[in-house]
């Protein structure tokens, strides 16, 4: 089993940019795909991107298109998510998660509910 961390959160100016990152422990993340979701206040988890276990495909929400990058390093066994030109509305708690994969699956999951593992979540303010 996988226990996943992530960190990297805080308070920005919109604008802004943060590198959030989910450390993986306890098995090899190279065994997950991983993905990354989002919860605002008063408002259901979404999904934000997602990254295959080789990094081979990546999928994105249409509002972080263009803004928001995942990438991993299976060597520090850590996936990563670049977030650029921050807005108030990528306020949230940012989750990050992972599914087991077995040959020769190498499709981008986009849904909370096809997870399998997730981490506690890093708090993200974007402020005006």
């Amino acid at each position: 089993q996988v226990q996943l961390i992530e960190s990297g959160g805080g308070l920005v100016q919109a604008g802004g940019s943060l590198r959030l990152s989910c450390a993986a422990s306890g098995r090899p993340v190279s065994m997950y795909h991983v993905g990354w979701f989002r919860q605002a206040p008063g408002k259901e988890r979404e999904f934000v991107a997602a990254i295959t276990w080789s990094g081979g495909s990546t999928y994105y929400e249409d509002s972080v298109k263009g803004r928001f990058t995942i990438s991993r390093d299976n060597a520090k066994n850590t996936v990563y998510l670049q977030m650029n030109s921050l807005k108030p509305e990528d306020t949230a708690v940012y989750y990050c998660a992972a599914k087991g994969w077995t040959a020769p699956d190498s499709v981008v999951r986009t849904t909370s509910a096809e997870y399998d593992y997730w981490g506690q979540g890093t708090q993200v303010i974007v402020s005006s």
